[in-house]
């Protein structure tokens, strides 16, 4: 604004020639008009910068938004009487800014990004700056009072509670358009900051609905990146929510998690790459999942590692899944090959071989290879129908399944000993998928390979922490041979492999449930161990 002299002689046009006219022009109704063109409405195209989207909350308009935020003219509002002092008003704000122009309080309806208003217009519009205010929230929309000097003009101070700046005539057109620009300012900040909020928490809410878990950890110089960030799935996934925040995510693993697998995604981190691994993971109750496992480093602009983002999702069924068809191939090119070229075999002696006892011989042999055909294609049908079975829609009373089943047992194998150690007399409630199909395969297979004249097999059941079940089935038999049980977790090849579809059951149902599957074996006989949540 210059000097003193300055501060106190220029009126809006900045030059003594028009020092007059600005402290005069709204009193006398000088015709002084807004530039040529300017009709006093909103710019055209623009509907105003605050629309309704139906919740009740204010939101500025995007396109003025981003009108504004790319460096477009900002627009002043001049609101007051059309006359020399709102024409050198527009000229001074006109060299920087878009000039809208209007004498009526229905104008604030537009768009603009600062309102400055004399005193007559202040008080003809009242309420409707603070309903515009409201309009405008959270973003930052400024007014502009303009007063006459002296005592007679200087403001209540009430009115700051709806103006932002109070300018007194004249003014010069420097130090005007500075508090206008300042005003400005602050709008368009608030206005970027309000647009770069918006778009952290659409890109939030993204995360937030993934159909994946997402973790982002903080890169740390020791052995732990804090977890800062986690989304709903993961939370659905694991159990685990923002207690964990500050946390390492090595929470996830657990006794049966694979040391090469963790010592695979240290690696990584520390070597700051990208890892994508399959490991066993336990949720808060205890329960494994399998967890493919993607892991990305985050950099800034200088290529600094920042932060890790982590990517989760369970691939339980798929390992279960991918883990049958090896055992169901292995089915089809052994057993049931071996087995087709013995019928074969014996089928070719019986043309050729003379002798009756020998004819009968083969046949016995042809009858009791069908017979073990049937039964390894109802095992297999078995099998396919418990694993793939979808999650129990109600629980089941699991006491009055295992009653049932020792009395079909005992039916079926009048000489065995079938006993039953329950906790309590309530019900038993689980919704383990095939559970019950899986004890009972237990319980058959211990009483069928049992030679002994009266095989006897206990089953004991424990209720156990975390709304976690314990079944036992004990045995007095022979034990199964290590082959059997070794390639539960090492896989089966040509040459090891289990010859029973049964073991494979209870392990699948245990491994799909979550669970722990243990096979104790010896001379003595077996005890069978399945753990499993209740509902998992």
């Amino acid at each position: 604004m210059g000097s003193e002299s300055d501060r106190t002689r220029h009126a809006a046009g900045g030059d003594e020639s028009a020092e007059g006219e600005a402290s005069r022009g709204a009193s006398k109704g000088d015709d002084g008009g807004a530039p040529e063109g300017d009709d006093g409405g909103a710019p055209e195209g623009d509907d105003g910068d605050a629309f309704d989207d139906g919740d009740g909350v204010p939101t500025v308009d995007p396109a003025r938004d981003d009108a504004s935020l790319a460096g477009d003219e900002a627009t002043v509002l001049l609101l007051m009487d059309d006359g020399r002092d709102r024409a050198l008003l527009a000229e001074a704000l006109g060299e920087r800014y878009r000039i809208r122009t209007a004498d009526a309080p229905s104008a604030l309806d537009g768009a603009f990004d600062c309102c400055v208003l004399d005193a007559n217009a202040f008080r003809a519009a009242g309420d409707a700056i603070d309903a515009r205010r409201d309009r405008a929230d959270p973003a930052f929309l400024p007014f502009v009072l303009l007063v006459s000097e002296g005592p007679r003009g200087q403001p209540a101070d009430s009115v700051w509670e709806r103006v932002d700046d109070v300018v007194e005539l004249p003014v010069g057109r420097r130090a005007l358009l500075a508090r206008v620009s300042n005003l400005i300012e602050r709008r368009t900040t608030s206005l970027r900051l309000r647009r770069t909020v918006g778009e952290l928490r659409l890109k939030e809410q993204a995360m937030d609905e993934a159909p994946v878990g997402i973790t982002l950890a903080r890169a740390a110089d020791g052995d732990d990146d804090p977890l800062v960030y986690l989304n709903r799935e993961f939370e659905a996934l694991t159990g685990y929510g923002e207690e964990m925040l500050g946390e390492d995510c090595r929470f996830l693993q657990g006794p049966d998690t694979a040391e090469e697998t963790t010592a695979e995604i240290r690696a990584a981190i520390e070597e700051e790459r990208s890892v994508d691994v399959d490991v066993l993971n336990y949720r808060t109750n205890g329960q494994k999942f399998w967890n493919r496992l993607q892991v990305e480093p985050l950099r800034d602009e200088d290529g600094a590692v920042t932060h890790f983002v982590g990517f989760q999702t369970d691939i339980t069924e798929r390992k279960i899944r991918e883990r049958r068809l090896e055992v169901m191939a292995r089915v089809l090119n052994h057993n049931l090959r071996n087995k087709m070229n013995l019928i074969e075999g014996y089928a070719d002696l019986l043309r050729d071989d003379p002798d009756e006892a020998s004819r009968q011989r083969s046949l016995d042999v042809i009858t009791e290879t069908a017979a073990d055909l049937t039964g390894i294609a109802t095992a297999v049908q078995t099998v396919d129908e418990t694993v793939s079975a979808s999650a129990l829609d109600a629980s089941i009373d699991f006491r009055k399944e295992l009653i049932e089943l020792r009395n079909r047992i005992r039916s079926r194998y009048p000489d065995a000993e079938v006993t039953l150690s329950l906790p309590g007399d309530d019900p038993i409630e689980v919704a383990v998928v095939g559970l019950t199909v899986a004890v009972a395969e237990a319980v058959e297979n211990a009483v069928k390979h049992n030679d002994a004249g009266t095989p006897s097999v206990e089953v004991r059941v424990e209720r156990r922490p975390r709304e976690w079940i314990a079944v036992e089935i004990e045995d007095d038999g022979p034990g199964i041979p290590d082959h059997e049980t070794q390639v539960l977790e090492a896989g089966e090849t040509s040459l090891t492999h289990a010859d029973r579809l049964g073991i494979w059951l209870m392990y699948w149902v245990v491994a799909k449930a979550g669970g722990d599957f243990d096979i104790d074996t010896g001379e003595d006989g077996t005890t069978i161990r399945l753990e499993v949540p209740r509902h998992p």
